[in-house]
């Protein structure tokens, strides 16, 4: 698991200025609250008073209150209230929490969890035709996946499972001169992608989810890419006129758990009505990812290629864990062993570009394996 990328926190309808949101994310607590303008604030879920949960306070104005003692902290992370002073003194400086970057985008309200100034922030990624002409947006799904998320992200950029697990889909094969070589993966800005062919023919035409038949090729061309350790796009081109793009935005819970938010696009049935149907199409698909997800030995992703025997198709998984040994190298890893070590002995937050410019926190950063 890694700091310094952005991750889904919650989805903009649960945050509100009623009450605050707790969220787990790199093993890690946050809060997450609106103010009286309707900005969006992820925190900390610390209190550096005593180590109470925020996230199990109240929201009091622009600020979130702490249900211990009432220290309310603002969407800086400062705690501007401390009821137990006297009147007129002033909260002691050190009485701060890490604050975020907060971008809300597509219903989704994702929080920068690093220290990184914002030149140097990778990216959270464009979905470029969101509200454009001839595209509809299904609604915002959220679902949790008992699996380690460097699973679940693999399972995305592999091509050839879904022949054996998406009956849903049609049981789509990848094309048979394909076969004999690699994928041709390329390399993007923080992360890669590949497309490859699937011969379609009956299997294809079964797939409950597409809108005219008779626009159906002999091949359907689908591939998926990764930005990040975190973030999946998949494209799936069933015709020259049906198409899915699908983004999945994952956050890591800890190492057993991942929480997938997903915003599936289409070009096809543009009307309202057909929302939920294609809704429940691609939970079942999903649903057939998660059933083999849940039981893979070891849980999480080996340390090493040779406890697992590769092949051409694995291509893209290859170059993903090439990319996340490039994260390590730039000692953004958060060392969970320690984490779990030290459990119920240390708070820890990630820390937040604010630590760069000011000292003297409470909340000790997070540890990191070396670079």
């Amino acid at each position: 698991m890694y700091m310094n990328f952005w991750y889904p926190v919650a989805t903009s309808e649960e945050v509100t200025n009623a009450k605050p949101v707790r969220a787990r994310i790199l093993t890690l607590d946050f809060v997450a609250f609106r103010d009286t303008a309707g900005n969006a604030h992820v925190l900390a879920d610390t209190c550096i008073h005593r180590g109470a949960s925020l996230g199990k306070g109240k929201v009091k104005g622009d600020c979130v209150e702490c249900p211990y003692h009432g220290w309310q902290y603002d969407g800086s992370g400062h705690c501007t209230t401390i009821p137990s002073l006297a009147a007129g003194e002033k909260p002691p400086s050190r009485a701060k929490v890490d604050s975020y970057p907060v971008v809300e985008k597509y219903g989704i309200v994702f929080a920068f969890l690093g220290d990184l100034p914002e030149a140097e922030r990778p990216p959270l990624h464009d979905i470029a035709e969101f509200d454009q002409p001839g595209w509809r947006a299904n609604k915002l799904t959220v679902f949790e996946v008992p699996a380690y998320y460097e699973r679940s992200m693999e399972n995305g950029l592999d091509p050839s499972h879904n022949e054996f697990v998406h009956p849903a889909q049609g049981s789509p094969n990848i094309n048979a001169n394909l076969r004999k070589k690699p994928l041709d993966v390329e390399d993007v800005p923080w992360g890669s992608r590949f497309l490859v062919r699937f011969e379609n023919k009956e299997s294809l035409k079964s797939t409950k989810a597409l809108a005219d038949k008779d626009t159906l090729v002999d091949e359907v061309t689908a591939g998926s890419g990764h930005v990040g350790p975190n973030q999946m796009i998949t494209w799936i081109r069933f015709s020259p006129t049906n198409m899915f793009h699908q983004y999945f935005f994952e956050a890591p819970i800890d190492e057993t758990r991942t929480r997938v938010f997903f915003v599936n696009m289409r070009t096809f049935l543009l009307d309202p009505q057909h929302d939920d149907r294609i809704g429940r199409v691609n939970l079942v698909v999903a649903q057939e990812d998660i059933n083999i997800l849940a039981e893979l030995d070891p849980v999480q992703t080996p340390d090493t290629t040779i406890k697992e025997v590769l092949v051409p198709s694995d291509k893209a998984v290859v170059v993903y864990r090439e990319w996340l040994k490039k994260f390590d190298r730039n000692g953004w890893r958060i060392d969970t062993d320690t984490l779990k070590a030290r459990k119920g002995k240390v708070a820890y937050a990630i820390p937040c570009p604010d630590r760069r410019t000011s000292g003297n926190w409470v909340l000790d950063a997070v540890p990191l394996q070396p670079a």
